[in-house]
């Protein structure tokens, strides 16, 4: 299976423009390319999709165990020519302190050649300092190339090149110039949701010819076609139960699903039937559930606030019993309201008593315990799985009970969250079913009474 790392000196070096334009250069040349990423990230997968016409997979050391991590990536190069794994912020920031869960520890788990993005701007030999201290940080790991981002000129490179050979032995593969009109536009959680962006698709093109022009791609197909072979793991079977209705929002506004989530739903039974918040005036006919996934409901509150009929329809089915687990965005859609930071507050399904409120600073971020305190739509109290939290929103005010113990991975500190009310379950945090199938078994098992 031909594979390469795209990783990056930090967050903001440019990996994600570079991986969607290697991407789409490399389907130009007629490989059939599969993306992937490091972390639980959902909006970059969403370049990805564009860029190679296939949708992402998620590669996540907390959220799933290793062998499910290498099962996920063998189902995902299933009939595929080249796989690219895009890293998360720096290569070796991981959980904590730690190179835990990094894009280094991803990449020696899957034997891949990693490719390091350098952001030049501002420097030439000093590039090559940075280069060397990747090298030598970790000898386990097989630093293959370099790739030259936020360049000024030709000459600019050709110094940046000549130090880093000469002073590391790392070949330099290629460089993309400075260039405002391929830069991706961004919004409070991180760069902007491919379904939103209109000129995604041409910006991404506009990358992809500057990396057929600045970037050896031979070079990189051959580096692919060296990674080692992968660990020896059994694969992963899915027993399917009967069939089950699953109503799933997708539209705009809510967008954040893993592909491998919904995919373990599938194999399990699962017949999905898309719906849009924004536009569908009713749930979808004859289903036996809901998933209200995450996404920017804050940005587009006044639409979903104006399609009183869908929210009419959902309140009432959930207080009939109808099961339903809901996720960040899902969650806030079914409080009374969301207020945005303009102070300006939309009315919203109002299934649980709380309020909504935007905030100027990120609330919760980062990787978390969750323990079951009580039974819900997931599983029996005492039970556990790992997750992911970051927004800028709270929520005030909610009686319903809890049924999360949530500890945060990077402080420590714990805090309830989890809240379930007849047969739906909502919290902030993300949860890759593929690393927790039982926990999508439950809530299928569930849905079929």
């Amino acid at each position: 299976m031909k594979r390469i790392v795209i990783a990056g000196t930090h967050s903001g070096s440019g990996k994600t423009t570079i991986t969607a334009g290697l991407l789409a250069a490399l389907r130009k040349k007629g490989l059939k390319v599969q993306p992937f990423k490091v972390g639980p990230d959902y909006i970059d997968t969403g370049y990805h999709a564009v860029a190679a016409g296939r949708i992402s997979y998620n590669l996540d050391f907390w959220m799933m165990p290793q062998p499910n991590i290498i099962q996920l990536f063998i189902h995902g190069m299933e009939g595929i020519d080249f796989g690219v794994i895009e890293g998360v912020m720096g290569l070796y920031d991981g959980v904590g302190s730690t190179p835990e869960g990094s894009t280094a520890e991803i990449a020696k788990l899957l034997n891949a050649p990693v490719l390091l993005v350098v952001d030049a701007g501002g420097m030439s030999t000093s590039a090559a300092a940075q280069v060397l201290g990747y090298k030598s940080f970790d000898q386990d790991l097989r630093l293959a190339g370099v790739i030259v981002n936020n360049v000024g000129s030709e000459h600019h490179y050709k110094l940046v090149k000549e130090a880093i050979v000469a002073y590391t032995g790392v070949p330099v593969l290629g460089f993309l110039p400075k260039n405002k009109l391929v830069e991706l536009p961004s919004r409070h959680l991180g760069l902007l949701p491919a379904e939103e962006m209109e000129q995604h698709a041409e910006i991404i093109d506009k990358t992809a010819r500057l990396v057929q022009e600045w970037i050896d791609l031979d070079q990189i197909i051959a580096l692919g076609g060296s990674a080692g072979p992968l660990p020896s793991v059994s694969p992963l079977a899915f027993e399917s139960g009967a069939p089950v209705q699953i109503a799933v929002a997708r539209d705009e506004s809510f967008s954040f699903y893993y592909r491998s989530t919904l995919e373990v739903l599938v194999a399990l039974g699962a017949e999905l039937r898309y719906f849009s918040p924004m536009k569908d005036s009713r749930l979808p006919e004859n289903i036996d559930g809901l998933y209200l996934g995450g996404g920017f409901p804050e940005v587009f509150a006044g639409k979903l606030s104006a399609n009183r009929s869908l929210l009419e329809d959902i309140n009432c089915k959930l207080g009939a019993g109808l099961h339903c687990y809901a996720e960040c965005g899902g969650f806030m859609y079914l409080t009374e309201s969301i207020t945005g930071k303009n102070g300006e507050m939309h009315p919203m399904a109002g299934f649980f008593d709380g309020h909504t409120i935007m905030t100027d600073r990120l609330q919760r971020f980062g990787y978390v315990d969750i323990e079951f305190t009580a039974d819900n739509v997931l599983g029996k109290a005492g039970q556990s799985a790992r997750g992911h939290e970051f927004h800028h929103s709270l929520v005030e005010g909610i009686t319903c009970p809890a049924t999360y113990l949530i500890k945060s991975a990077f402080s420590g500190s714990q805090w309830h969250c989890g809240y379930r009310r007849a047969n739906t379950l909502a919290a902030y945090a993300h949860i890759d079913f593929w690393g927790y199938p039982g926990l999508a078994r439950h809530f299928l098992d569930t849905c079929r009474g």
